[in-house]
C-alpha cells in the first residue's frame, strides 16, 4: 500500500536536503512531502521547539489521509517525537509511524553542563565572525563518514551555508533542551530507528537503546553513513525506509500480524 511521508530535517539542513528522498519515494508510490521548519528557506517565524511542532502537525494535516509516516533527520526526529508525545488533536490518528534517523530522546545527560559546553562550542564559530558558511566548512566534514563521497559533502556544506544564523542559533537552544526519554515507552506505531554506522552525534549504540525503549521498534544501522546518512548513503537510506513502509506499515496505519 502507498503511505504519506512527511520529511522533517536536521538543525543545519532544510527541505532541500529531502530532494532526492522526494523523488524516490514518489518513484516507489508513496506521497513524500519535505518540509521547512519556521525560519529555515522561506518558512517565516523562528525555530522554537513549539514552532516546529505546531510546523509538522500542519504539514501532516495538508496530508491529510492515514498513514502518516514522520521521517524525522536528527532535529527533525526529536520534533516527530514531541510531536507524536503531544498528542496533538486532529493529528495523532494520521501518524501511522516514525522513522527517527541519526537523533536522540534526549540532548546529552540531564545536568545542563554538558549542553551549555556543547552549545558554546557549536557556536563558537558563528562568535568569531565565521558566519554559517565559514562553519559550515569546518563542521560538516567533521560529520559524515571517512571517505564520504565529495558531491555529498558538498550538498550538505552548501544547505548549512544557506541556514540563516539567527535561525541557527534559536534551533540549537531549542534542541539543547530536548528530553522525552520516558516517553518513548508510550510510542504505539511502527517506528524503525536507523542510525549511521560513523555517526558520533548520534552513535549507533545510543540509537539501539532508544529502539530497544520503544515498544516493537527496529533498528539498523547504516554501513559507511555518519551523521548525515540520507545525503551520504541516499540510496540505503531510502531502501531502509521502503523495507520498512513494505514490512510494517498496512491500511489505517496498523501493524501486520
Amino acid at each position: 500500500m502507498s503511505a504519506n511521508l512527511l520529511l522533517l530535517h536536521g538543525i543545519g539542513g532544510g527541505r532541500a536536503i529531502w530532494d532526492d528522498a522526494v523523488a524516490a519515494f514518489d518513484r516507489a508510490g508513496h506521497r513524500a512531502l519535505a518540509i521547512d521548519f519556521p525560519g529555515y528557506g522561506t518558512a517565516p517565524g523562528r525555530p522554537t521547539l513549539e514552532a516546529m511542532v505546531e510546523a509538522a502537525a500542519a504539514a501532516v494535516g495538508r496530508l491529510g489521509r492515514a498513514p502518516v509516516v514522520i521521517v524525522g533527520h536528527s532535529m527533525g526526529g526529536m520534533v516527530a517525537q514531541e510531536l507524536v508525545a503531544r498528542g496533538v488533536a486532529g493529528v495523532q490518528a494520521l501518524v501511522g509511524g516514525l522513522v527517527l534517523a541519526c537523533t536522540s530522546a534526549s540532548f546529552g545527560p540531564s545536568d545542563g553542563a554538558w549542553q551549555a559546553k556543547f552549545v558554546a562550542d557549536r557556536l563558537a564559530p558563528l562568535d568569531a565572525g565565521l558566519g554559517m558558511a565559514g562553519m559550515a566548512a569546518r563542521l560538516v566534514p567533521a560529520m559524515v563518514a571517512p571517505g564520504a563521497p565529495a558531491a555529498a559533502l558538498q550538498a550538505a556544506i552548501d544547505v548549512m551555508s544557506r541556514v540563516p544564523q539567527a535561525s541557527y542559533r534559536t534551533a540549537l537552544q531549542a534542541i539543547a533542551a530536548f528530553d522525552r526519554r520516558q516517553a518513548l515507552a508510550a510510542i504505539t506505531v511502527p517506528t524503525l530507528c536507523l542510525a549511521g554506522e560513523h555517526d558520533r552525534t548520534a552513535p549507533p549504540a545510543l540509537m539501539q537503546r532508544m529502539a530497544q525503549r520503544i515498544p516493537g521498534a527496529e533498528y539498523r544501522c547504516l554501513a559507511g553513513a555518519g551523521h548525515i546518512a540520507n545525503v551520504e548513503q541516499p540510496a540505503a537510506f531510502q531502501a531502509a525506509v521502503l523495507g520498512f513502509l513494505q514490512r510494517r506499515i498496512a491500511p489505517g496505519g496498523t501493524v501486520p500480524r
